[in-house]
């Protein structure tokens, strides 16, 4: 069941010592115990009380690496974080111990010109949990950076904050694709992120949301969380969108097939606007001649920038349902469970693991 952070810890509560669940080698996790960090100047210490497991995590755990992204040392996974604030570093103001969190993973340099123009997401020099060399978050405790721990309304749980990463994936993909009121809009991939971006583009003022997946499960997910339509591509291809009359005017593209890409940008209609979400091959087929005849723009995106606030606005309002994606929850334990559920259970959607102790 979902949980509150409902018991507060005061510092004396804090452990010198936590476990965390470290990758030292594909396919083999530890849990190993370590020193609780002390937060430095400006930052907060917080009680990580749920972790979701993310494509990536499951990458590094399988392989080790994602494309030029090798790990190379024990490494801590887990980069979508929810808990609650502990302690303060000096000259931290900004929360009280005992405030629900949500963690943004990137810790951008905040100096160079990507950061100054707002497009912090694109810093050459950013720290991202569980992104080689920098450890995440599946563990008991992290130190964080003020400015990247968002607080959260009363009401929400530490899960919701868990899941407001993802969701941040979702806003950002709706405003990349300038969806607004009226759009037309074809979610590719019924995913946790095609999930979400499907709610989230309903909530910024899509009237019509057409979902593709090959899972029938997944498909009957997204009608009930507001797809107005959804086609199994082995039944129905996505050809056969454009013959029934519907053009959409962005694409949401969150399978990272390439076969899958390539027909879905066909259907676009004119002065359409395709957003590559998905990660995929390094390249992909793009039909050229639709792209230069209908204007066609194709973007990618790479993580988000300030939609924190539109994330909690949307969860909290329950536009977008956060808590009906996860399907399993773990201990810290069974972290190696998480990782492995997909493999094993292909009704999985989204494992979360729960650092601390029942």
């Amino acid at each position: 069941m979902p949980f509150t952070s409902a018991v507060r810890p005061t510092p004396s509560d804090i452990p010198s010592t936590m476990r965390a669940a470290v990758l030292v080698a594909p396919k083999q996790l530890e849990i190993q115990e370590r020193p609780v960090p002390r937060p430095g100047p400006g930052q907060v210490l917080v009680r990580i009380e749920a972790v979701g497991i993310c494509g990536s995590d499951v990458h590094y755990y399988e392989h080790g690496r994602i494309g030029d992204f090798v790990v190379r040392a024990p490494m801590v996974l887990g980069h979508e974080p929810g808990g609650t604030v502990v302690a303060l570093g000096p000259g931290a103001r900004r929360h009280r111990p005992g405030q629900l969190v949500s963690l943004e993973p990137g810790i951008p340099c905040g100096t160079c010109p990507q950061c100054r123009q707002g497009r912090y997401n694109l810093c050459p020099d950013v720290s991202f949990y569980a992104t080689p060399p920098v450890d995440g978050a599946l563990c008991e405790y992290v130190a964080v950076d003020e400015n990247f721990a968002h607080p959260l309304p009363e009401g929400l749980t530490a899960e919701t904050a868990a899941l407001l990463e993802p969701l941040s994936v979702g806003v950002w993909a709706s405003r990349k694709g300038r969806v607004a009121p009226g759009s037309r809009v074809l979610v590719t991939g019924a995913g946790p992120i095609g999930l979400i971006a499907a709610q989230t583009a309903r909530a910024f003022g899509a009237t019509e949301v057409i979902v593709t997946d090959i899972s029938p499960q997944r498909l009957a997910l997204a009608s009930e969380l507001g797809a107005t339509a959804t086609v199994n591509p082995h039944d129905t291809p996505l050809s056969s969108l454009s013959s029934a009359g519907f053009a959409p005017d962005v694409l949401l593209e969150c399978s990272g097939v390439p076969a899958v890409i390539d027909e879905a940008i066909r259907t676009l209609g004119r002065a359409g606007r395709a957003v590559l979400v998905g990660m995929g091959g390094d390249t992909v087929p793009l039909p050229l001649a639709h792209v230069q005849n209908f204007e066609i723009e194709v973007t990618g995106t790479f993580r988000y920038a300030n939609t924190w606030p539109t994330a909690t606005a949307l969860a909290a309002s329950g536009e977008v349902e956060l808590d009906r994606l996860i399907s399993h929850r773990y201990a810290l334990e069974d972290a190696e469970q998480a990782l492995t559920a997909a493999a094993r259970d292909r009704t999985t959607i989204k494992p979360l693991v729960r650092p601390q102790p029942d």
